[in-house]
C-alpha cells in the first residue's frame, strides 16, 4: 500500500521552516542537507542555483551497450566549450562511466551524496558533488532515471568547474 504524505507531514519539513521549494512544488521534500541550503528560496531561485542548464560541459549523446559478459560499455559525446569529443568506456554503471569521462576531460567530480525522488513529471536526482575541496549540490528532473542522474552530475560539474562560484553558494 502506498501512502501519500503532504510536505508538512514530512519529518524534515519543520527543519527547513516548511519553506522547502521542492516540497511546495512537488509534495516531496528535498534531501535534508540540501533543504538546509535551499530552504526559503523561491522555485525560480532554487532552479537557478542548483540546476543550471548552461555551462562549459554539455552531454550531447549517451548510449549504453549491454554485453552478455563483463562490464557494460558506455559511449558519450561531450561538448566542452567549443570542443566536441566522443568517448567509449567500460564501467559498472552510467554514473561511474560519466564521472570517469568527466575526470578525463578535466571536470572530475566525486559524488558525495546521491538521492532520487519520484515526482509527477519523472524522477528528480540530487547530487552533492565535490571537486578540489569544494562541494556543490545540483539537481535535474527527467522522465528517465539515468538521464536524470546524468543531467544532475553535469550540472554539478559545470558549477564546480566555474571559478566564479561564490563561497555562499557552496555547502
Amino acid at each position: 500500500m502506498n501512502t501519500i504524505r503532504h510536505s508538512s507531514d514530512h519529518p524534515y519539513a519543520a527543519s527547513c521552516g516548511n519553506r522547502d521549494p521542492f516540497a511546495h512544488r512537488f509534495g516531496v521534500s528535498l534531501p535534508r542537507d540540501l533543504a538546509r541550503a535551499g530552504g526559503g528560496m523561491t522555485w525560480t531561485d532554487f532552479v537557478e542555483a542548483y540546476a543550471p542548464t548552461a555551462g562549459p560541459v554539455r552531454l550531447s549523446s549517451w548510449t549504453e551497450m549491454r554485453r552478455t559478459a563483463g562490464l557494460p560499455e558506455f559511449e558519450a559525446t561531450l561538448g566542452i566549450d567549443d570542443r566536441i569529443s566522443s568517448t567509449r568506456i567500460e564501467a559498472a554503471g552510467p554514473i561511474a562511466a560519466l564521472t570517469a569521462i568527466l575526470y578525463d576531460a578535466g571536470y572530475g567530480v566525486e559524488i558525495l551524496s546521491f538521492h532520487q525522488r519520484a515526482v509527477a513529471v519523472g524522477l528528480a536526482t540530487f547530487v552533492l558533488c565535490e571537486r578540489a575541496g569544494r562541494c556543490q549540490w545540483a539537481f535535474a528532473i527527467h522522465s528517465d532515471h539515468t538521464e536524470s542522474a546524468l543531467r544532475a552530475i553535469i550540472a554539478g560539474a559545470n558549477m564546480l568547474g566555474n571559478s566564479t562560484i561564490r563561497r555562499s553558494e557552496q555547502v
